[in-house]
């Protein structure tokens, strides 16, 4: 059975040699280890360094749970003689501070729980048998909890027969308040990232975390700009649920989304059921960009027409794409202390009104002539001139044969 250590029980005094030995683990922790920016890294030489100042150590893990759109938590893995690994739970999956295992109990008493594995029926937890088998006798489950309510946490593992000591594991309690605290460093670290990468894309939030935060604080860049719309959105969730056609808008996303992210282009804006998404270009790379967002749009729209044609059509939906070549503001835009990162400028309005034609035109995908300039190698139909609302000249548009 597992075995609890009450915070009551009296603590094992460490010997000056081990008591200095604990002090330089707990220096390297707030010195070396925090300049250090793969986390793999650190548990490995964590535990490397608990090796050298006699603590048997031979696995470890260090969990955290995430704020992520599809990952629930993670875990880097280390043992002996192996570089550590990371160990990804999605949502539905569990991590290892849930589920039947030590952590989820450490958590749940707020405790270490302390397990002598030969002494314990496999079915105790679902890492006993793994761990009895690979040889480990004694498992040390610590709970990390912060402040924002994450539930993080740490093991350790030894093969060594007599397990950890009374010393050993008065140098772990010593040494813990500081690993823990670099922990939430890391950890709320990898949230900011994340969180901001998910809600305002990979480059803004580069740059706002770089120091971009002011308004009015923008960069002019030429870029080829993709703006997609879902035909007859009111219409088709006039009659659905809210969770319904909240669903309904994450499948249409599914398909152009992804196209976008893997031929390098940005998604800055999700607006109800529009999408509005860049491809940089860099110098003399304005044909490249158009190029990948032609691929992107081509993709996205495949993708709408499988999802259409797999079962779907009661939840069926027609998407529109304009394509644009041209010039924007990128940067902060808002009032006060609420801002928003987002490109803007005449091309950003002429992109949008021309994706409002694809629903008059009957097309999928309307290229500007400033756009097909540079994809000369495509067969294009001329579609004509069009006014658009809010844009002074008549504006030329194309569509790919046979789409």
């Amino acid at each position: 059975m597992a075995v609890v250590l009450a915070t009551s029980e009296p603590a094992t005094l460490l010997s000056n040699e081990r008591l200095r030995q604990a002090l330089a683990v707990r220096d390297w922790l707030v010195g070396e280890a925090r300049e250090i920016s793969d986390p793999n890294v650190i548990i490995e030489g964590l535990c490397l360094k608990l090796r050298d100042a006699g603590v048997p150590v031979d696995r470890a893990t260090s969990a955290i749970e995430l704020r992520h759109a599809e990952r629930a938590a993670n875990a880097r893995i280390w043992e002996f003689g192996s570089p550590a690994r990371e160990h990804v739970y999605a949502h539905d999956r569990g991590s290892d501070a849930s589920g039947q295992r030590p952590l989820a109990e450490a958590h749940r008493l707020n405790e270490w729980i302390f397990s002598w594995l030969p002494d314990m029926a496999d079915e105790t937890y679902d890492v006993v048998g793994p761990l009895k088998a690979a040889g480990y006798t004694h498992h040390i489950a610590v709970p990390v909890v912060l402040p924002n309510g994450m539930h993080n946490g740490f093991t350790f593992a030894t093969r060594s027969p007599r397990g950890f000591s009374g010393e050993d594991i008065a140098l772990l309690r010593s040494i813990f308040p500081t690993l823990a605290a670099l922990q939430e460093v890391l950890a709320l670290q990898r949230v900011m990232r994340e969180v901001m990468r998910m809600y305002v894309g990979n480059e803004p939030h580069l740059r706002i975390l770089s120091g971009d935060v002011r308004r009015g604080e923008v960069l002019r860049i030429r870029a080829a700009i993709l703006f997609a719309d879902m035909r007859d959105f009111t219409g088709l969730t006039s009659h659905l649920s809210e969770e319904a056609a909240t669903a309904l808008v994450n499948e249409y996303y599914d398909c152009i989304v992804p196209p976008i992210d893997e031929r390098g282009g940005e998604v800055l804006k999700f607006m109800g059921d529009g999408i509005l998404a860049i491809f940089r270009a860099g110098e003399d790379g304005d044909i490249e960009a158009c190029m990948r967002a032609f691929a992107a749009a081509h993709a996205g729209l495949l993708r709408v027409a499988r999802h259409n044609d797999n079962g779907h059509r009661a939840t069926g939906f027609e998407v529109g794409i304009a394509l644009h070549f041209g010039n924007a503001a990128y940067g902060n835009v808002g009032s006060g202390a609420r801002l928003d990162y987002t490109v803007i400028g005449r091309d950003v309005n002429l992109a949008s009104r021309i994706a409002d034609l694809c629903g008059k035109l009957d097309q999928r995908l309307l290229l500007s002539n400033s756009f097909q300039d540079r994809l000369s190698e495509h067969e294009l139909r001329n579609l004509g001139a069009f006014a658009l609302k809010g844009v002074d000249q008549m504006q030329t548009v194309f569509a790919p044969v046979g789409f």
